[in-house]
């Protein structure tokens, strides 16, 4: 009768082999839920982002009410916002989407690595390698027409805070002057100082505001002590200087380099405006002289 071998537990070897089929087949079934994850993950990323994309525009106010986060943002984000596009440096329009707009280009650009590019940028110590990472760089705009009727484009901003990076969009008004709305999030600031700059209080301020200031850009300055020129200013945090003036200094880099595209919509709306001025002052003139006659 053959004697059966049984392997000796006590051995190292055994100990080994336990340990490295135990971490195998471990590693096996975290591969597989992080696999089975990373969709749902996404979703919840492109969710939020969605979220401040429509924040911006003053949209997704019932957010909290709704049964289904996911399904009611998604379907907010299709109802109102009708284009996206990738324009480049200078201000020229490189890629339209108006449909399917989460996978299209515009949305899948990250904010961070263009604020890495506009770093590479302005640390550029000649005119060719400043030309080569302008034309590197893509800026998303997202065209929204709004609950009230009003078209307005969502641009987006990023930089440093205090502790981490703040992040945000800024939405303006179709004569490419007046700020519609405005959101804006952070990773680590401060609880209960710089990152107030999360709550409605900060934001709402934006609201209104004028980017511009005899035709040259001013963007929004946040200011301690308080805002004095109601047109062009909002409140600093209180004992938040620096993630304010993080949050202002963010603001205008990127409307600089949005500054292209801006200025030619903003003429493109002047010109219109003018145009339809004159067309009523003609009809009016014209009603005048048959009145008359």
């Amino acid at each position: 009768m053959l004697k059966q071998n049984k392997m000796d537990t006590n051995k190292n070897s055994y100990t080994i082999i336990y340990s490295t089929v135990l971490v195998v087949i471990v590693a096996a079934v975290l591969a597989v839920v992080a696999m089975g994850l990373k969709a749902k993950q996404q979703t919840n990323i492109d969710v939020e982002k969605q979220l401040s994309m429509l924040g911006s525009a003053g949209l997704a106010q019932d957010v909290k009410n709704a049964p289904d986060k996911n399904s009611y943002v998604e379907g907010e984000f299709n109802k109102y916002v009708v284009k996206g596009l990738v324009i480049n440096a200078k201000g020229e329009i490189i890629k339209t989407d108006s449909t399917n707009l989460v996978k299209s280009e515009a949305f899948q650009i990250s904010p961070e690595e263009q604020y890495e590019t506009m770093k590479k940028i302005a640390a550029a110590t000649s005119d060719s390698e400043k030309e080569k990472l302008m034309a590197e760089l893509k800026l998303p705009v997202f065209v929204c027409r709004t609950a009230d009727g009003k078209e307005v484009s969502i641009l987006s901003c990023y930089g440093p805070g205090l502790w981490g990076p703040i992040w945000g969009y800024i939405s303006l008004e179709d004569d490419f002057r007046t700020v519609y709305g405005a959101l804006f999030d952070h990773k680590s600031e401060t609880p209960g100082l710089g990152a107030e700059i999360v709550t409605n209080k900060f934001r709402d301020q934006f609201k209104g505001k004028e980017i511009f200031k005899d035709e040259t850009l001013v963007s929004v300055k946040v200011v301690k002590g308080g805002a004095k020129d109601k047109q062009h200013e909002v409140d600093a945090l209180s004992g938040a200087t620096i993630t304010s003036t993080a949050v202002q200094s963010m603001i205008m880099n990127w409307l600089q380099y949005y500054l292209p595209y801006i200025q030619k919509n903003k003429e493109s709306k002047d010109a219109a405006d003018n145009a339809e001025f004159i067309q009523t002052e003609a009809n009016g003139a014209a009603a005048d002289s048959l009145t008359i006659k």
